[in-house]
């Protein structure tokens, strides 16, 4: 399957409601019940089991992007993130025509610890929105949780659209990367199932959007990289360079909460502020 596809009415059952397209993708659950995908999610998960051990039995989250791992196990995770049943719910929010461009450089394997240790992982329990770019009136990303394994001990929020659900195995969520506020309601238990999920986005943009849509690909990919290192880099924070990251990854998830422009001013004006300060050391 091919990164940016395009589907027409032809792609969905008389009984599922078509919308025109709408700036905000309403949370959504699915569930895989196909025997042969349960299959490849239990092949999975054996797979992370073995391969990441040691990663299972520690407390910071962690993040893998599915481009670095084995070509034969990506094969088995495009099953399930190239699902019709993925692309069916995701359409049903848009208008007929409008185009689906995979961002598979961001898809991620995602073994999830709660954890609230003032480090850049606290921001994927507390209240948050996944992006930044909800001030954009076109185009939208829609972002897929889905859950290799899972219990019913943490229930997962989306406040925007009135959903509450604690997922388990074979299922997945879908929701608006940049306009669902949501968060995760549990406790820390080692001794519950492990949480493993994969992170998968897809941007959906008009028929015929043309150079905007590269542009919005590329303001996206842009903004996520960076944030995503800065999380990596100070989850469960041991050195004060990484507890100083981590507090400005909470303080930046808290203002973009407020509104997206903010957090986006105080860089701005913070890096003015170092500007005019080597300025001054130079001149």
């Amino acid at each position: 399957m091919s990164d940016t596809m395009q589907l027409t009415d032809n792609n969905t059952t008389d009984s599922e409601p078509r919308t025109i397209a709408s700036p905000r993708f309403r949370a959504t659950i699915g569930n895989f019940y196909e025997p042969a995908d349960r299959a490849a999610i239990d092949g999975l998960v054996k797979w992370i089991e073995d391969e990441y051990r040691g990663d299972l039995r520690k407390r910071p989250s962690k993040h893998v992007y599915l481009s670095a791992l084995p070509s034969y196990v990506v094969a088995r995770m495009d099953r399930l993130r190239d699902s019709p049943v993925i692309h069916r719910l995701i359409m049903r929010q848009f208008a007929a025509g409008s185009v689906i461009t995979r961002m598979k450089h961001t898809d991620e394997l995602y073994i999830s610890h709660y954890n609230k240790d003032k480090g850049g992982d606290q921001g994927l329990y507390d209240k948050h929105y996944d992006g930044n770019l909800r001030f954009l009136p076109y185009g939208a990303v829609v972002r897929a949780l889905i859950y290799l394994q899972s219990d019913a001990s943490y229930k997962v929020v989306f406040q925007d659209s009135g959903v509450q659900r604690a997922f388990a195995s074979y299922e997945f969520g879908l929701l608006d990367f940049h306009r669902e506020l949501h968060w995760v309601e549990g406790e820390y238990n080692p001794a519950d199932r492990q949480r493993i999920l994969l992170k998968c986005s897809y941007l959906i943009t008009p028929r015929n959007s043309g150079w905007l849509r590269h542009a919005l690909l590329a303001a996206n990919t842009g903004v996520f990289y960076p944030v995503k290192a800065a999380m990596e880099y100070s989850k469960s924070p041991n050195s004060p360079a990484q507890r100083a990251v981590g507090l400005l990854c909470n303080l930046v998830r808290r203002l973009n909460n407020l509104h997206p422009l903010v957090p986006l001013a105080l860089i701005a004006a913070v890096l003015g502020g170092a500007g005019l300060a080597v300025f001054s050391l130079l001149t």
